[in-house]
């Protein structure tokens, strides 16, 4: 899978091991809360969303041990790294959300953490389905059978 480059959107943190952990059946663009300096430590680009997920809690959800580092000007206004952060979504999808995750297996995991053009945080959450190892197995064997194909299709002409 080709990577995707959006010109418009600079992101700040990607999710890579999730689409190969997870099967994604959709996904979702929401606003998160921050503090200043999480704002200003996120144009830095150190924030890190691998171990991260997200949890519905009292009719709201939140996005649960995303790193976002200290912003060293920040001085004593500085914000806890590991924090719980507010994702905003509206109440219907938020109710949707929740009944989604208290079926069997499925889990809301953040895909990427970007700025949008207008210079507003987003995260990309997607509604996901934990891969046994057998599912890794095959859809390590389907690409590597499309990047052999490629590589025939090239040679062919």
């Amino acid at each position: 899978m080709a990577k995707r480059k959006d010109p418009e959107n600079k992101v700040v943190a990607d999710n890579r091991k999730a689409r190969h952990a997870y099967a994604i059946e959709s996904t979702l663009e929401a606003g998160i809360v921050l503090h200043g300096s999480e704002v200003k430590a996120l144009r830095g680009g150190k924030a890190t969303i691998a171990e991260s997920y997200a949890q519905a809690k009292d009719g709201e959800i939140f996005l649960i041990n995303a790193y976002i580092p200290e912003y060293n000007m920040a001085n004593r206004f500085n914000h806890e790294p590991r924090r719980a952060r507010k994702v905003l979504v509206r109440k219907t999808e938020v109710r949707r959300l929740a009944a989604a995750i208290q079926r069997e297996g499925m889990t809301l995991i953040p895909l990427r953490l970007y700025f949008n053009p207008r210079g507003i945080a987003k995260l990309e959450l997607g509604i996901a389905k934990g891969k046994k190892l057998h599912d890794k197995r095959e859809s390590e064997k389907q690409r590597d059978w499309q990047r052999d194909k490629a590589r025939l299709m090239r040679a062919k002409g």
